[in-house]
């Protein structure tokens, strides 16, 4: 038997999942902002403490103000005075990665999407099989590339390195993105006098502004997020990204996991305050994607 969508069952089974994915999605978070604010002796009680006896800020004044009297380890401290230099250069890398990446990027899917050349499909399953490769399998090649051409400990380096990789992607979602725009409205601009730049400008880009935003948008989540070659590529204090900075809240007594959670609150407010501003255009953009391509 079939119910409608209609049917109270029905209704409630859907809002019961909803919650649990609700809950699923934001207890890791909750559980993280919890353990920003509370005392250590909280953090290492049994049963687990839900809410702090007594809340504090100390942390969040450490990594923000880098307040040299704080009552913490020379250990901690020297990470949490980092961590300010380290949202600079994350910024830097995520927002220089995601121009470079739309900008050839689009120009790329364009050209697979309209232009007819040979081994353009082969080409076109080469990117996607580029993007596929597991990060590992390419760290020790890259490594020795920017070691030859002095780019290592770099952020200049580390950006070419997360442009390339994340160029792969905008090329296959652009690509799909084309498909979508009817090819008579470039006719018409190019019988109007346009050339084909000037037909990608100004009729063609105007319309995949969704899609673009929701592509440079992903790229800034994983660029801003990105661990694995940050660590390896970058070896000296004033030139690690966020990420790397937050796992080094260790000493030799163990981790402090308040100091980490703390970090992890303020790492991932960028992102999210993004995604709530471009949040229509987000959806949009992946949903019109994924119309035709």
């Amino acid at each position: 038997m079939i119910r409608s969508q209609n049917d109270p069952i029905v209704k409630a089974a859907t809002w019961l999942a909803v919650a649990l994915v609700v809950l699923w999605t934001l207890a890791p978070f909750y559980w993280m902002l919890i353990s920003s604010i509370s005392e250590r002796r909280d953090l290492l009680s049994f049963p687990p403490q839900w809410l702090p006896s007594n809340p504090t800020l100390e942390r969040y004044k450490l990594m923000v103000g880098a307040a040299g009297g704080a009552n913490v380890d020379s250990e901690i401290l020297k990470p949490a005075l980092l961590f300010r230099r380290a949202l600079i250069n994350s910024a830097i890398a995520a927002g220089m990665t995601t121009l470079l990446s739309l900008v050839v990027g689009t120009l790329a899917g364009y050209a697979y999407s309209r232009l007819r050349f040979a081994f353009r499909r082969n080409l076109l399953t080469l990117t996607v099989v580029v993007h596929m490769l597991p990060p590992i399998a390419t760290l020790i090649p890259l490594y020795m590339t920017l070691r030859y051409v002095g780019l290592l400990n770099e952020l200049a380096g580390l950006i070419l390195v997360y442009s390339a990789l994340a160029i792969t992607y905008v090329v296959w979602v652009m690509n799909g993105y084309f498909k979508t725009i009817p090819r008579e409205l470039e006719e018409s601009a190019r019988i109007d006098g346009c050339t084909r730049f000037g037909a990608l400008w100004r009729v063609v880009l105007p319309l995949t502004g969704p899609g673009l935003v929701a592509t440079g948008l992903l790229v800034f989540i994983t660029t801003w997020n990105e661990f694995l070659y940050a660590l390896v590529l970058m070896n000296f204090p004033d030139g690690k990204t966020v990420p790397v900075v937050v796992a080094e809240f260790t000493t030799q007594f163990g981790v402090d996991y308040g100091m980490m959670m703390t970090g992890g609150v303020l790492t991932s407010l960028p992102p999210v305050i993004l995604a709530l501003i471009f949040q229509r255009h987000l959806v949009r953009g992946l949903t019109a994607g994924a119309v035709k391509g």
